[in-house]
């Protein structure tokens, strides 16, 4: 297997996105995600494993990482992480794409030094622009005011563009809609919305509750009419506007009522080391058992051996990517949730 040949699954589609869950802890108990009682947790790798695998899928062809979780700011160790994938390069030669979504409680003091390691964006997670809303969703008291420090923080280190992503449930927060607008051309972030999608620990999903992208785009015309823009990519998932006097960005990201399975290019490995294909996959496929496998020696790895395990964790991936699904299925007949939630999948 060489650095020539791209990770393409039996579809055609190259897979050029790898999401990497660090950890499933988390500091939030949002309503829609968490139970709240008696979570639920898996195994964390060490940051030396995750770098290992990581640069498994960047031999293949990855050039865009992003660190989730959980939330990823927990992860003792994270800025010595993204200095050491700041240092590969993709197949072409050039650096990593590197970003991380993160609810934003502790981004405030971790910006600059992120920034610093080499992380280029920051995505962060709000569901609310009213601050009382945003408390009862996360279930934190003050948390509002944090979040907003950390978004403010990261823009001042220069994590540009910085992203909002705000899932919507119906009956819920789709109130913040015109909120959102307002928030995203004062604060320069480009705000996007996410339909509910069936992933939560508490197993609500109704198509009822989502909201779709039509009844988005009619809420935000309130506040100014919305210009198209063209998409970037392929694979990008979301529909991009701004508004008529070009302040502000929105996407929505509409996975139910507008399915882009077509030119998906992202594959997911969870905090224990599993490779999922998808986000509702049904199975997974345990990398990180491949690396335990290798025998254990006396002392350190000569480069031959080293080289041949990766290669065999190389050809486990490759392998795994030919079983990738050509789409999800949410809310046909015989529909079936995946065996994790979100909080456990990784974002």
């Amino acid at each position: 297997m060489t650095t020539a040949r791209r990770l393409t699954d039996s579809h055609g589609r190259v897979i050029h996105d790898l999401r990497v869950s660090i950890t499933d802890r988390c500091n939030y108990k949002c309503v829609y995600c968490r139970s709240g009682e008696g979570d639920e947790h898996y195994s964390e790798l060490s940051i030396g494993d995750y770098i290992r695998l990581i640069g498994q899928f960047v031999h293949l062809g990855i050039t865009k990482v992003r660190l989730t979780g959980g939330e990823p700011l927990l992860r003792r160790g994270l800025v010595e992480m993204v200095q050491e994938l700041a240092r590969m390069r993709t197949v072409d030669g050039d650096p990593l794409d590197l970003a991380i979504t993160t609810n934003g409680h502790l981004l405030a003091s971790l910006a600059a030094p992120l920034k610093a390691a080499g992380l280029h964006r920051v995505t962060v997670s709000m569901d609310a622009v009213d601050a009382a809303v945003f408390e009862k969703i996360t279930r934190v008291p003050g948390s509002f005011k944090t979040v907003l420090a950390g978004v403010r923080a990261a823009r001042e280190a220069g994590l540009k563009p910085i992203k909002i992503n705000c899932v919507l449930l119906r009956g819920f927060n789709e109130d913040q809609i015109e909120g959102f607008a307002r928030f995203a051309r004062e604060e320069d972030v480009v705000v996007r919305f996410i339909e509910f999608m069936p992933l939560e620990e508490g197993r609500l999903w109704s198509p009822e509750i989502v909201v779709p992208l039509t009844e988005v785009v009619e809420q935000l015309e309130r506040v100014l009419p919305l210009v198209a823009l063209p998409a970037r990519d392929a694979g990008e998932t979301a529909r991009r506007y701004t508004f008529a006097d070009g302040v502000g960005e929105i996407g929505i990201i509409a996975p139910v009522s507008q399915a882009f399975c077509g030119a998906c290019s992202r594959v997911r490995l969870t905090s224990d080391g599993k490779i999922r294909t998808c986000l509702f996959s049904q199975t997974e496929h345990d990398l990180h058992g491949q690396l335990r496998a290798f025998p254990v020696a006396a002392g350190p790895l000569d480069q031959e051996t080293i080289d041949a395990e990766n290669e065999q964790l190389r050809a486990f991936i490759w392998r795994t990517i030919q079983k990738k699904e050509a789409r999800h299925h949410i809310g046909e007949p015989g529909f079936l949730k995946p065996s994790r939630s979100m909080v456990h999948i990784g974002g």
